[in-house]
């Protein structure tokens, strides 16, 4: 992995080099899934992506880094965070949150086999 910023096509490659993960669009933007379970979407201005996050870590990741997450009103009441591609580090970074929200998705015999 290289140190420059991330973009979009790096979201995709990223995603769908986990096991079993497969793109399908769906509300008019590219999701991503594992075994048919979604772990990342894309909104269309392909400035950020969401990701699968518990709420209690989401506040503390919101309060923690409020440049680089953060939570639309209408997505309040779910489990997702939505991340800056512009605010992360580096691609390590990226792959790091995808591979955590891949995880919370992934059922148990891809995560035992991994």
């Amino acid at each position: 992995m290289t140190d420059r910023r991330p973009g979009p096509g790096d979201v995709r490659r990223i995603a769908l080099s986990f096991p079993e993960t497969a793109e399908k669009l769906a509300w008019g933007m590219p999701t991503f899934r594992v075994a048919g379970k979604m772990f990342v979407t894309m909104p269309d201005d392909e400035t950020s992506f969401a990701v699968r996050c518990p709420r209690l870590e989401r506040e503390e990741l919101i309060l923690a880094e409020p440049e680089k997450f953060w939570v639309p009103p209408h997505e309040f009441s779910s489990s997702w965070v939505r991340a800056r591609l512009a605010a992360l580090e580096d691609l390590r970074e990226l792959e790091d949150i995808l591979r955590d929200s891949w995880q919370q998705a992934a059922p148990p015999r891809l995560l035992e086999a991994g």
